[in-house]
Formats: C-alpha cells, structure tokens, sequence
C-alpha cells in the first residue's frame, strides 16, 4: 500500500482522518515536525498530509516548514483552516501539491490525495525516462536533479561543434567525466579523448609534454616525440587545471588556440591543430585575471563556451543515486553481496557537505563496502566525522532558530512600548497581524520544532 503520513497536532481531528485514510493508505501519525523531516529526507514516504491549524503555529511556521520537507521532492496536501486566496497560493508556491480547508469533506480529502500520489508517480516515471535518456547521451554522468539536466543539456548543445569548452567546478565534481561525455556524444567519439593534468607536469617539461620535440631539442632527449596536441589527432585534447600555466605556457597556448597550427620544440615546421581543446579548472579565472596570474586574452578566447559543473552539496537529491551507483560499482568488484544502504545511514550522507564532492562519495562508499560485514550499509560503516558534523548542523539550526524567535519577540515588545501599549498600531507599525503579534509577545523562545 502507498505510505502516507499525516501530520497533525489536533488531538480530536485525528481518529476522523485516521478512520478515512487508514484502509486506503499505509498510514502514520506524526505530531513532531523533526520526525516528518527525517521521514521525508530517508524516502520512507511517498506522500504527505499536513495540518496546518492557527491554533497551534503560525503562518510564518508554517511556511518554512513546508519550505524544508518540499525540498525533499514528496508530494504534500495541505489541510488549512485559513482559505484566504493569498494563504493558499502561498502554500502552493512553496510546493504543495494542492490545499483543502480544515475541517476536511473525506470524500475531497481522498480524492485530492489520491490526484497527488498519481501525478507524482507520472513525474517519477518522466523524471526516470529523462534520467535515461541522459545516461544514454552523456556516458557516466549520473543524477537527474535540475542542476544536473543543466549540464546533460549543455553537453547535448556543445557535443558536436569545435567551439573551444571550458569547464568549471570544484575538485572532484567529474569534470573530465564531462569533458568524456562531450568526446563521446560529439563527432569525434571514434577520435582520441587525450586527457592532461596541466598541475601534475614540472613546468620545465609542460612545454614538450604539448608541443612535443625533435631530436637534441634539449639536453636529454634521444629522439624526436609527438606532443600531446598531436597525439590527440582529430580527436579531443582534455586539459585540465589550466590555472596551473605560467604566463609564459599561457602565451603559446593563445597563440595555439587563436592560429589552429604549432611546432614541435626544435622545429619551425607548422603543424596543424586537428583537435577540439576542451579546458577545466576549479580556480577562479576571472578572478586570476584581475590578480594577474591568469592573461585576460587567454581567458576570452577559452570562455567561448562555459559548462559550470555543480558541488555536490548544490545538489543533494543526487546523493542518493550516486550512493547506490557507487555501491554496485563496488560491491561488485569486490565480490561481496551488499544490496542497499539503511535510511539512517542514507540520511547521513544527504546531511554531509561534502568538500570533496562526488569523489569523496565514491571513497567513502567503497570504504564502507569493504568494512561491512552485512548486506547493506549502515550508519556504524560510515565514517564518524558524518556523524559529528550533522550533530553540529542540528546544533547550529537550533541556535539560530532560538535567536531568531528572540529578535522577534524583542522586536513585537519594543513596538508595543513605542506605541504605548496599544497593540493594534503596534501590529500595523510592524505590518503584521494583531494575532501574530500576540503570539509573540505571550510566547517564551520556541524549539527546533517549534520554529520549524
């Protein structure tokens, strides 16, 4: 049976819906709004009921809690004993699937909550077929969140042209896997796919490691050697971390770039540039410009075209298709049967930051594979330092939380003293409601909860 979860804080509502919803649906009962978000973010539900009721929170709560479980893509009914066009559409806008007024007609309430579990069914059937068609194209790549789509729909446009790419992202984002997937989609996929770590090579080497040389080119060499801008033929020629050149090797790169010809170190015969150049970097080139570390025409002429892969902490909804790739990959080579990932500890790796994006992952993920001695992993496989951070996180939201309800009900006393008590012109001076500001001034500092 489809799960469902109903949040509620109204004690004599409840045994009503409850009657209503139970034979229809897998249904649970939550008056915590932390649980409904851990709920949500381990994917233990598929669609959600809230309660919204004045009595027990305000509209500004209310809000910024259904603003954090809709980021967990779970289609959400809101149940609202304010039908105010500008209340609904304001939960509409913040991700409710639709809103029905409090207390509910059942028949309504049944239809609407099936209408939503349906048409989040045909966006998760349409969102996979998008992931498929996506993989097929662009390789390795793998996520189906909108930042990701950027980037398949950028590989898709630049794949089969010359234009000069630079990608840009963190380390460990897989921005060769980009560079590979415009190889791959493009014209050149039966070509080369040369790929040179610009920060790996000596700078008295980077030179003859691109140009290639003759033989007696410079003290060592025994004979002559094709560079890597000819070994990539008409294929790709990948160079990452161009923000590594010296000012010197960005000069020849330009001249490279701007003329499609170079010579081998110790030559003047002219060789034409058959390769498509696709550059990254994690630096900050416009930046580097202006420090002067980074010439300001190499820039220009490489920006022609920029594919920004994003941070991994930019797009969490991934994480958990990433996690389940690596754990295949694995699992696999290591020829031990680990099939999933437990929810707590799936819930870990969403709330992680991850400073060394997806290849972070893909370590700790065949490192958890290793050391477990199960068939899925769990919390005790990951990690402590996952652990100690979400504490940390947690700790910290409540701290803001409490500071912030603090500055309000400062704020809502200080109006009240100003306008001598009258509450009325106290509500109107701080354009809130005349409830809202009771609330404030007769509530102590909320919880996490609370706040939510």
């Amino acid at each position: 049976m489809t799960r469902l979860v109903l949040y509620s804080e109204d004690s004599k509502l409840l045994p009503l819906l409850t009657a209503a919803l139970k034979p229809l649906f897998n249904l649970k009962l939550e008056s915590s709004k932390e649980q409904v978000k851990q709920i949500a973010a381990r994917e233990d539900v598929e669609i959600l009921v809230l309660d919204f009721d004045r009595n027990y929170s305000s509209f500004e709560q209310q809000t910024a809690f259904l603003n954090e479980v809709a980021g967990y893509r779970v289609p959400i009914v809101v149940m609202t004993d304010d039908l105010r066009r500008s209340t609904t559409t304001e939960f509409l806008m913040r991700g409710a699937y639709d809103c029905i007024g409090k207390p509910p007609s059942l028949p309504e309430l049944k239809v609407v909550v099936r209408r939503a579990y349906e048409r989040a069914l045909l966006e998760k059937e349409l969102e996979q077929m998008r992931s498929i068609e996506a993989a097929r194209h662009c390789d390795q790549l793998i996520g189906t969140s909108g930042r990701a789509q950027i980037v398949y729909d950028l590989v898709r446009r630049v794949a089969s042209l010359s234009a000069t790419v630079l990608i840009t992202g963190e380390s460990g984002t897989g921005k060769e896997l980009v560079a590979r997937a415009i190889h791959n989609l493009g014209n050149r996929s039966k070509h080369a796919f040369i790929p040179v770590s610009c920060g790996a090579i000596p700078e008295t080497l980077i030179e003859a490691e691109l140009f290639g040389h003759e033989k007696g080119a410079f003290t060592g060499t025994n004979g002559a050697r094709a560079g890597y801008l000819e070994q990539a033929g008409e294929g790709t020629l990948f160079l990452d971390e161009i923000g590594e050149l010296s000012l010197n090797t960005q000069v020849k790169l330009l001249r490279v770039l701007q003329e499609k010809e170079f010579c081998r170190l110790g030559s003047s015969r002219r060789i034409p540039l058959k390769a498509r150049v696709v550059l990254a970097t994690h630096q900050n080139l416009q930046r580097m410009v202006e420090e002067g570390t980074f010439r300001h025409d190499l820039f220009f002429r490489v920006n022609v075209m920029q594919i920004h892969v994003p941070a991994l902490r930019e797009r969490t909804e991934d994480i958990p298709t990433l996690a389940r790739h690596f754990l295949r990959k694995y699992s696999k080579e290591y020829e031990k049967p680990v099939h999933d990932i437990r929810p707590d500890a799936m819930e870990l790796l969403v709330a992680y930051g991850w400073p060394g994006n997806v290849r972070e992952l893909e370590n700790l993920i065949q490192g958890a594979v290793i050391l477990t001695d199960g068939d899925t992993i769990a919390r005790s496989d990951l990690p402590e330092h996952l652990q100690v951070e979400k504490e940390a996180r947690d700790s910290l939201a409540e701290t803001f939380d409490e500071l912030l309800h603090q500055f309000k009900t400062d704020l809502a006393n200080k109006a009240v003293a100003e306008c001598d008590g009258n509450k009325t012109l106290a509500a109107r001076k701080l354009k809130v409601s005349r409830a809202y500001l009771h609330r404030l001034i007769r509530k102590s500092p909320v919880s996490i909860e609370g706040a939510a």
